[in-house]
Parts: structure tokens; sequence; C-alpha cells
């Protein structure tokens, strides 16, 4: 009998803006931003196992596979699965098709891992709600559950309180600086600006709003300055998370494609369209066996 197999998108985020307003007494800090879901990212292939066992490849030369967040996130749904029906095997290999950069801002890790329990999930017809399946996110990290909701959507608290919003529809273009921000560097850097005032949805529409993590950013990775700088010729430009790619927005595609023929050659870019719900529930139904 040929195992299922399934295959699905890991879409790409941007924060159109991200401001901090606290820090919690453990350490996470509370923030307010817009996750901006894109149609451009990573892509996942699964197929069952009568097994057990989940394998993941291809092997990644800076991340170890029990550490890369798409096996932890598939251990972590086996787990769950097992506590239900502790006679059924649940296994799974699994391939990572990856064109997010590391370090960038873009979400690729949390995407992959949201995929991976969107798809395990499907793959393994266990029907976990996307609250449980995002409860499980969170616990691999606090931009996991935006992905498993699948809406382009406002976020506070760590990033885990979400309400989606309807965003008129525009392109990007994403440039990656050849650097990789370390997120932790970034909210640990005493120059961190950390007490935003809260606004609200309406007033970030009207008057817009900046990232909080920028300014240190450029301070410690010239590199993301330099690129930002380059970029502004065409467009206002905003970095996305804690860094390192930028994004300038355009109401067309060919307006962005004819930027991105600029794009110096030391420099990765490319151009998505804003999308308010993820391309990876798109024809929820369909699989192969």
């Amino acid at each position: 009998m040929t195992q299922a197999q399934l295959s699905l998108p890991a879409p790409a985020k941007i924060n159109l803006f991200l401001h901090i307003v606290g820090r919690r007494a453990d350490g996470y800090h509370q923030l307010q931003t817009l996750f901006q879901l894109l149609d451009y990212g990573d892509q996942l292939d699964f197929q069952d196992r009568n097994d057990a066992i989940i394998t993941l490849g291809p092997a990644h030369p800076q991340i170890a596979e029990h550490d890369n967040l798409v096996y932890r996130a598939a251990q972590a749904l086996q787990q769950a699965a097992q506590a239900q029906q502790p006679n059924r095997h649940y296994g799974a290999d699994i391939h990572l098709r990856k064109r997010l950069p590391l370090g960038g801002g873009l979400g690729g890790g949390s995407s992959d891992a949201a995929t991976t329990l969107i798809g395990l999930n499907r793959l393994w017809q266990l029907n976990f709600s996307r609250e449980q399946l995002a409860a499980i996110g969170l616990e691999l990290g606090a931009d996991v559950p935006v992905f498993i909701h699948g809406r382009t959507a406002w976020a506070e608290g760590i990033g885990e309180i979400l309400s989606p919003v309807e965003m008129a529809p525009r392109w990007f273009l994403i440039l990656a600086p050849n650097v990789e921000v370390a997120t932790a560097i970034i909210f640990s850097h005493q120059q961190l600006t950390r007490d935003a005032h809260a606004i609200t949805i309406r007033a970030f529409l009207e008057q817009g709003g900046r990232n909080a993590c920028q300014p240190i950013a450029e301070k410690l990775y010239p590199e993301v300055k330099t690129a930002r700088t380059w970029l502004e010729q065409y467009a206002t430009v905003r970095m996305t998370g804690t860094g390192a790619c930028l994004f300038a927005s355009f109401e067309s595609e060919e307006q962005a494609r004819l930027v991105l023929a600029d794009v110096p050659q030391r420099w990765q870019a490319f151009v998505a369209r804003g999308v308010n719900h993820s391309p990876a529930y798109r024809n929820e139904t369909s699989s192969k066996s």
C-alpha cells in the first residue's frame, strides 16, 4: 500500500511595524505588530510511515535535525497524538525545500513549524483544531500561532494575541542583506526602546508605525543600513522583525520587479504579493495515497 503524501507551502511574513510596549517578568517582550503574510516561502513535503519514526531532510549545515523547528513540531504533534491514541503509530518522512534566509525576520522557521503541524494533522487524520495546533505551536515559538491561524493579523502580547486584519492588495520587494541577525542579541540590547505607547489598528493604518528593532540592527549589522539606504532610492523602507530583511511596498508587481532588476548581485531579493489568507490552507482536502 502506497503511503499518503502531502506537499504544503510555508509562507513568509513581514512585520509592517513593530513596537515594544513593555517587558514581562519572564523576560519576554510585550509588543504590537501587524503580521502581513506573503505568497512566497518554503515548501514542505510529507510522507506517512507505518512506524513511529520521524525523518527530516536534507540535512542543514547549521542546524542539527533534533534542533530544527520542523522536527520539534513533528515530535510535539506526535506526542499529542499518541496521548489520544497510544496504540497507533505516527511517523513521517519530511523534506524541507528552503528558500527563506535564516536570521532574516521573515518567520521562516516558525512558518515551517506551523506548516509541519498543519500538514501532519491532515496526514495523520488527527482533526486537531487550529486552536489546539496553535497551543502546541506557541511552545515552539511566539510567531508560530499566526501561521497556524493563517491570517494576516494584528498581534499583541508576545505576538500570540491575534486579530485578523484585511489589508489592501500590495506587492513587496524583500531585500536580504548578507547577514544573519541574532534575535536574542537585538532583544537584549540596552538601547532597545521598550516603552512605546500602545496604538490602535486604526491609528496605525492612518499614521503608520516604525520598527523598534531597526536602529539596533543597523548599529550592530552595518550591512542592514547599507541595504536600507540603497532601497530608499525607490520607496519607503522598513525592516521586518529583528532583521535582517528589509521591504518596500508597491502598488503593482511590475513596479516591484523593476526595482528587483536593479538589486546589486551581492544581495538576495524577491518579489511577493501580500495575502490575507495563508496558502498553506489552500486545497485543504487535497492529498494523494
